[in-house]
């Protein structure tokens, strides 16, 4: 009995000595540069998001940040690869989406993906709705005019993505699935070279975010068809959205989100998170995020960690009724 107590107190000291080590780091942090790894190529929304979160996280956790492009892998598994085996000491963060932290695992079921269970969640970093657009080519105008072209055309329609397991992946098979279409899916390895060969007429259509789409809408050189969130969006009241047009199931958002290596300090993500919600609840922030069509929505790392679990299972059930695999 004696060495039993002697053991639990021995246990509880040793968890009270570790907890004060995470908080007296979480206070003297940061002693030097924070690196934000966006394992996208450069250009796509991701990296451009990125940077605006260190140009504004920075002064308020009173350090510098600087952003890394690491793009490579299914899913962007490269650079998320590289964050998971980094120290957990809060100096490496990743920005990736959705389609890499809650559809990819459902797909790439290999030793290549366990990085998702090295990842601890921070925060939530901002939301926006896709856009269903298309090259001014195709003749068609509205969704409509597209699924009956699609029809009359049945593999000629090409969609490009992000990438297998992207959230543009699995909207274009979702609209494939639902209406009945074949379509055929061409994948690339981030968005910018897919919206490079949209603009140049080798693809017809994409969904993708505001952030990276709205300069060539405005410019003529895209036409939107529909938008994936529940209202219509400031910056293109005209398009509808997919629930008005009889989709509800294409109802969707765009989330980017910040994580840190499992086994971080919980006092060092709650110091990441705090920080991250200040900066991203200032005026100029959130001016910023609607001009790219995007905005915050502050969580706390547990509630994030949550929202993850949430979203894993809907796009689980997506994978399996779409049957999207590996290519």
């Amino acid at each position: 009995m004696f060495r039993a107590r002697v053991l639990i107190f021995a246990l509880i000291a040793v968890g009270t000595a570790l907890a004060q080590a995470g908080a007296s780091r979480a206070q003297n942090f940061p002693t030097r540069p924070i690196k934000i790894v966006v394992p996208y190529p450069p250009g796509g929304p991701t990296d451009v998001l990125s940077r605006l979160v260190a140009e504004r996280m920075g002064p308020i956790i009173g350090g510098s940040i600087i952003v890394e492009s690491r793009p490579g892998g299914a899913g962007g598994s490269v650079g998320a690869k590289y964050v998971a085996s980094a120290d957990p000491d809060g100096y490496t963060l990743l920005i990736s989406q959705v389609g890499a932290l809650t559809i990819s695992p459902a797909i790439y079921k290999d030793a290549e993906h366990e990085w998702t269970r090295l990842l601890a969640p921070v925060a939530l970093v901002a939301v926006s709705p896709q856009l269903l657009v298309v090259h001014p080519g195709l003749p068609v105008k509205s969704v409509a005019e597209l699924l009956a072209y699609a029809r009359a055309n049945p593999g000629k329609v090409n969609f490009a993505s992000a990438g297998v397991g992207s959230q543009p992946h699995l909207l274009g098979e979702l609209l494939k699935l639902v209406a009945g279409v074949n379509m055929v899916h061409i994948p690339y390895r981030g968005s910018a070279p897919a919206i490079t060969d949209l603009l140049g007429g080798q693809i017809q259509m994409m969904f993708d975010a505001p952030i990276v789409l709205l300069p060539h809408i405005q410019a003529g050189k895209l036409r939107p068809l529909a938008v994936t969130s529940q209202a219509r969006s400031a910056q293109l009241p005209d398009v509808p959205t997919m629930a008005e047009l009889g989709l509800p199931r294409l109802q969707a958002m765009l989330w980017s989100g910040m994580l840190t290596p499992a086994g971080t300090p919980p006092p060092l993500v709650a110091t990441l998170n705090t920080a991250f919600n200040e900066a991203m609840a200032t005026a100029e922030a959130k001016a910023s995020l609607q001009r790219l069509g995007a905005e915050p929505k502050a969580m706390s790392a547990p509630e994030f960690a949550a929202f993850m679990e949430a979203e894993t299972r809907r796009w689980a059930a997506v994978v399996a009724d779409a049957g999207v695999k590996a290519e």
